[in-house]
């Protein structure tokens, strides 16, 4: 048979034949837990995308080195940050990562780490780059996205060439959230803001200032989030 040929005995078998064998999760799986198949785990997750911002500029503004090192440097102090507060790393694409966190305190880790990636940006990345590359003109801002909600995770591609797929609303619009204006940090969901400690909210027993401003996502119907530009001393 030929490519196409191929490619309609497979999709054939995607959508009429397998039929899913779907499980409740309690931790966040690796590809090898699950089939190639029709094969899926439900889970109750929080997603995080922590995204850099104006990285097309910086790269068509800058030597690929130092766009390299604004990369490298982001990116491994989130997932640094994530995994301290129990997220899992699931994807790193390009100038972004993904964690996913599950458990009681889910949400509340989650904002956590978003608050401290915004202080690692702010007293670690920006003074060594600054302290580096004076007179390179760039300042790095970044936007993350946070939701909440039930996931279906199934393993995608084909064999020795696979990787985990996240469907569900927290994974889409935490990604949609981490693209928008860098006004604030980092926004989340109402769903979220609902279900996070008041350390989250306020920092402390002595500040009493909420760190969140609502706000209506426009392009999602008109759905309430919060964004911040607060950030959380490490």
């Amino acid at each position: 048979m030929g490519l196409k040929e191929d490619l309609q005995t497979e999709v054939d078998e995607i959508v009429r034949v397998q039929r899913w064998t779907l499980r409740d999760g309690q931790v966040v799986p690796e590809p090898e837990d699950l089939q190639l198949g029709n094969d899926g785990i439900n889970l109750e997750a929080t997603v995080l995308y922590a995204d850099i911002s104006g990285s097309t500029q910086l790269v068509d503004d800058h030597n690929p080195h130092f766009a390299a090192e604004v990369y490298k440097t982001y990116l491994s102090c989130g997932a640094s940050i994530i995994k301290n507060y129990n997220g899992v790393i699931t994807a790193y694409d390009g100038d972004r990562v993904m964690g996913v966190f599950i458990g009681d305190r889910k949400n509340t880790n989650a904002v956590t780490s978003a608050l401290k990636i915004n202080a690692a940006v702010s007293d670690i990345i920006k003074p060594a780059l600054d302290a580096q590359y004076p007179t390179s003109g760039y300042t790095l801002k970044h936007v993350i996205g946070i939701d909440t909600s039930k996931l279906l995770v199934g393993r995608i591609g084909v064999r020795n060439d696979n990787d985990l797929v996240w469907i569900g609303r927290a994974a889409n619009y935490a990604a949609k959230l981490s693209s928008l204006s860098n006004k604030y940090a980092i926004y989340i969901t109402d769903s979220v803001y609902g279900k996070i400690a008041d350390t989250a909210k306020y920092g402390d027993d002595s500040n009493t200032q909420n760190m969140w401003t609502k706000l209506t996502w426009t392009q999602m119907g008109n759905m309430t989030i919060y964004g911040s530009t607060w950030q959380w001393n490490l």
